[in-house]
């Protein structure tokens, strides 16, 4: 017989119960990411599950610390030279406070698409770089040896150096935890068990054994959730400037990360997304965050999913996850501090492991598109660090997204004998052309990168053209004109006006026809880009002297067009 189905608010009890499993040993181990003190990671994520909780959209997104953003806030407090461990801290924490307020700003402006300022393959290329990244640098934690350099590649060599010193009781633990992790994520009965707080439990139970100090294995240490106060970062102007720079960067992973797993989930069950209110809702977890020294938050995908798979029917799920790390925390916090580094490390290992998937980068060689981007972010991370490997990838992006757009084909088009379709005659061979006019439209929108050239490719058609009667512009592409387009556009209609050729607009955007109106350029009245269709455009040209080509071979004067 089956079993009686869950109430919506059962389901989320449950889901709740579940993830708060995963979610503390997480919270604990992305401090160690970040290089900050224990608490951060958790009181980052009482402030992501309960300001979200209150104010976010989605029904399964997970506000936590993440992985990604934890190494990014390393990356970017490291770059600042020349202070103080406890004066970086401080700029650390200033960061997540900055970019907190950057979304706050960003929601209130609806600037939700800001997330599509990084291309899907660069953060594709970064995840993969961030998550071998993180797994490297976890491995020193498990074996107890310290690596003098950070970037990744002495960073290797140093690991490799130091052989001799490694713990192989360290490691054989990071591995055994690993296994148990893979196991019971692959045992389906097991799925609503939270894998990371039984192995957390097994590791503790051998510290308290006494057998991870026999070991020379060493815990987390001490869980000071009691110094976490109140008070924002006191930083003169100078480092505020420096604060606010980087924090732009973290701002924009974390909330590239954020809306993806927001909107990925929101598709699969066909939920709306509102991208200016979790603007608002990130913003106020991360400044709740910084204003306890917490790390900062977003909405990762693994606890994101974890929520959903444990069937989560509402936001109410994390809430609930939230009292129950309470309650944790309470209860458990001296058992807390005895984690052994070796089990956190196998947790973050774990949680990263799915981003180490070389196959989503195969689609970009199967269609040779974005292979150099995805890759050079890749490498960028590697070579050059986290937070530089990151601006650097999403520079070559939107530099290869320029030189497309500056490189706009300019299409001769021409009608196809069954219709009134005007097409690309490239493309299409049997479109016939119109005589004594040439019809063109740029294969890019028009912008201050290529108004110029595209104009210049048009005049030159023009002067190859003797006899030429009219321009027929399609601008279909171009649903608005930047100062440059329209100048570029006024200096053609003038050439065409003292050639005595006439130039007419075709396939017009409302908004450009509204610019037009404004800008009233000399030799283009209001009829001459009024036509909704090339077609339309042609019909309204009155070209006396020239004979006009239509379907089934016959001919007549262009004046009766």
């Amino acid at each position: 017989m089956r079993g009686k189905r869950l109430t919506p608010a059962g389901a989320d009890w449950i889901a709740g119960l579940s993830i708060a499993g995963l979610l503390l040993p997480e919270a604990v181990a992305y401090s160690g990411i970040a290089g900050v003190p224990p608490q951060a990671g958790v009181i980052a994520l009482f402030a992501g599950l309960l300001v979200y909780g209150l104010l976010g959209r989605s029904r399964f997104a997970i506000v936590s610390s993440t992985s990604s953003s934890a190494a990014v806030l390393l990356a970017a407090s490291s770059s600042v030279q020349h202070v103080t461990a406890d004066h970086r801290a401080l700029m650390g924490v200033g960061m997540v406070l900055v970019a907190g307020i950057v979304f706050v700003l960003a929601g209130l402006l609806r600037l939700g698409a800001i997330s599509q300022f990084i291309a899907k393959p660069v953060l594709r290329g970064f995840a993969i770089g961030l998550a071998l990244t993180i797994v490297v640098k976890q491995l020193p934690l498990a074996v107890g040896v310290h690596p003098a350099h950070s970037d990744f590649l002495h960073f290797g060599w140093d690991l490799l150096g130091l052989l001799p010193q490694w713990n192989w009781r360290g490691l054989a633990m990071l591995v055994l935890a690993l296994l148990a992790l893979l196991a019971l994520r692959l045992l389906g009965r097991w799925k609503a068990v939270p894998g990371a707080l039984l192995v957390i439990a097994a590791g503790i139970a051998l510290d308290a054994a006494g057998y991870c100090k026999a070991w020379g294995i060493v815990p987390v240490g001490s869980l000071e959730l009691g110094s976490a106060h109140l008070a924002v970062p006191e930083l003169d102007w100078a480092d505020w400037l420096r604060v606010g720079q980087l924090a732009v960067a973290l701002a924009l992973i974390l909330y590239a990360e954020s809306y993806s797993s927001i909107r990925s989930l929101a598709m699969r069950h066909g939920d709306e997304v509102s991208a200016n209110r979790d603007l608002l809702a990130l913003g106020g977890a991360n400044i709740a965050s910084a204003l306890f020294q917490g790390l900062p938050v977003g909405a990762g995908f693994s606890a994101s999913s974890a929520n959903e798979t444990a069937g989560a029917q509402s936001k109410a799920a994390g809430l609930i996850a939230c009292a129950v790390v309470a309650l944790l925390v309470w209860q458990l916090l001296p058992w807390m501090e005895r984690i052994p580094e070796p089990m956190l490390a196998a947790i973050v290992i774990h949680a990263v492991g799915h981003s180490l998937n070389w196959k989503v980068l195969q689609p970009y060689f199967a269609w040779k598109r974005d292979r150099a981007v995805a890759l050079t972010a890749f490498a960028a991370v590697i070579v050059l660090g986290v937070l530089d490997g990151l601006l650097l990838a999403m520079v070559v992006s939107i530099v290869m997204l320029l030189k497309r757009m500056a490189q706009a084909r300019v299409s001769e088009l021409g009608r196809l004998e069954d219709g009134h379709d005007f097409v690309d005659r490239q493309t299409h061979p049997e479109a016939l052309p119109v005589a004594g006019l040439l019809i063109v439209r740029p294969e890019e929108r028009m912008f201050f990168g290529n108004a110029d050239a595209v104009m210049a490719e048009i005049s030159a058609r023009v002067h190859d053209r003797p006899g030429l009667q009219a321009v027929v512009l399609s601008l279909e592409e171009c649903p608005d004109l930047d100062s440059t387009s329209i100048e570029a556009l006024t200096e053609l209609a003038s050439q065409l006006a003292k050639a005595g050729v006439q130039l007419r607009l075709a396939r017009v955007k409302d908004g450009v026809r509204d610019l037009l109106q404004r800008v009233q350029i000399a030799g283009l009245s209001p009829d001459s880009y009024m036509a909704w269709s090339v077609d339309d455009a042609v019909s309204a040209l009155i070209l006396p002297s020239v004979v006009h080509q239509v379907p089934g071979g016959a001919t007549q004067p262009a004046s009766s067009i």
